[in-house]
């Protein structure tokens, strides 16, 4: 896709903030500019990766987690603050690059699954009649007169059931499934499996017995497990490891959120292992080094990493020299105007007024937003985040809760199923808690 593209796909979901779409828009371009590079050169061309600045509820997670969708990367969200530094109790910086090989695995399992779909689907089709019509032992008589006659009649059989399993005929018989699982070493160890060395958690899972069990299901649920299993007898799992490691060095996105919450000189006595430590651990994952993973070593050089954070009590100049560097682009994101308000609940295509209507007609109920009502809601939620706390967009929500609050409640018995919300009501439902600072804080 072009930056024009990505920025116009954004602008479905994302109101306002242009600066920013345009910078993750660019990053995402240059990493497919890269690829038509020579590969001397390739090699040489880093990612401009990028800091967003700007408080909460105004986009930043979701430009990211947008982006990704987009482009189909390999993308994890991660927040610093869940990090501490090496040797200390908790999860290591390395482990957000394994993270993101885990769901590197599944997006090219899906692929690859999809490809060898048509084949699987006949196996399964074959196994679900082999477990609707069971071998019958006695067929194999010595009378081979006998044998023939049973044989043809139970492929006549079969072949009844093929075609009432077709039309979707069957789908709610219950069949008995045999299915074999693999003890993890997470499910096993709990946290302790999640801070094991690779190599010894690799040996540890081969150890564990695997669990044979029967389960009894309709043919439709059966058809679902039976496929997973077919298919990851067609696939090449080596295959996919290598894949995977390579679609995460060359078009692997992270998107480290409250990297602010890590910002900060060692103003205390002893060490801080989960601020400067995590900077000092975070530095050469982001410059580019190798991680070690169960699946082979993953190198971090071309992996775009996208950090944000609102930067309330901190700068990101006390973040460390050698990390700001690493994020060349910085991109500030504005606060949300009134106007911005009224964007983001009629705009976007799942908007939050859509979100509402859709809801309450599975009750049968028709909403109806007037104008004034979306400009009176974008109104007070301006006000509300001028005067007592700022969050962003995310005010919209618990504005929107608060109108609804007793429709929601009633709307199963409501005999008058069409509804109009208006500013009048807005403000009559509001405006109790916008009198009230002390309380708004409470309940907005």
């Amino acid at each position: 896709m072009t930056p024009k593209q990505i920025v116009a796909e954004l602008d479905k979901y994302i109101i306002g903030q242009a600066d920013a779409k345009r910078a993750v828009a660019v990053a995402v371009r240059n990493r497919w500019r890269r690829q038509q590079l020579p590969e001397t050169m390739r090699n040489d061309v880093s990612p401009k990766n990028i800091i967003m600045i700007g408080p909460t509820g105004v986009g930043k997670t979701e430009i990211a987690r947008r982006l990704a969708g987009l482009t189909g990367a390999p993308f994890i969200k991660v927040e610093a603050t869940k990090y501490t530094e090496v040797g200390y109790h908790g999860r290591d910086v390395e482990s957000m690059i394994r993270d993101l090989l885990d769901s590197s695995i599944n997006l090219v399992r899906e692929e690859m699954t999809e490809t060898v779909k048509a084949s699987a689907e006949k196996q399964v089709e074959e196994r679900i009649l082999d477990y609707l019509l069971p071998k019958n032992e006695s067929s194999s008589g010595f009378g081979l007169s006998n044998s023939d006659d049973s044989a043809e009649k139970r492929d006549r059989t079969r072949e009844k059931f093929r075609e009432q399993l077709r039309k979707g005929e069957l789908e709610d018989r219950m069949l008995e499934i045999s299915l074999e699982e693999r003890s993890t070493v997470v499910g096993v160890l709990g946290q302790a499996g999640m801070e094991m060395d690779v190599e010894f958690q690799n040996m540890f899972e081969k150890m564990l017995p695997s669990k044979r069990e029967t389960r009894r299901m309709s043919v439709a649920d059966a058809r679902k497990v039976l496929l997973g299993q077919e298919a990851e007898k067609l696939i090449d799992k080596e295959k996919i490891h290598r894949t995977a490691i390579e679609r995460v060095e060359q078009t692997g996105i992270v998107f480290v959120d409250e990297i602010d919450k890590v910002a900060g000189t060692e103003k205390q006595n002893g060490p801080d292992v989960s601020r400067q430590g995590v900077q000092r651990d975070l530095l050469p994952i982001v410059e580019g080094s190798t991680v070690i993973t169960k699946y082979g070593p993953v190198k971090t050089d071309h992996i775009l990493f996208i950090a944000a954070g609102a930067f309330h009590s901190s700068k990101p100049s006390d973040l460390m020299p050698e990390l700001q560097g690493r994020f060349p682009i910085r991109v500030e994101l504005q606060d949300l105007t009134k106007d911005d308000f009224v964007r983001i609940l009629k705009e976007p295509q799942n908007a939050l007024t859509k979100q509402t209507i859709a809801l309450l007609e599975t009750e049968g109920l028709n909403v109806e937003f007037t104008d004034d009502a979306i400009d009176a809601m974008a109104q007070i939620a301006f006000d509300v985040n001028r005067t007592v706390q700022n969050i962003g967009a995310r005010r919209l929500y618990t504005i929107i809760e608060r109108v609804f609050e007793t429709i929601s409640f009633d709307a199963p018995d409501l005999a008058e199923k069409h509804v109009k919300i208006t500013a009048h009501y807005v403000r009559e439902r509001l405006s109790d808690v916008v009198k009230d600072e002390d309380l708004s804080k409470f309940i907005l």
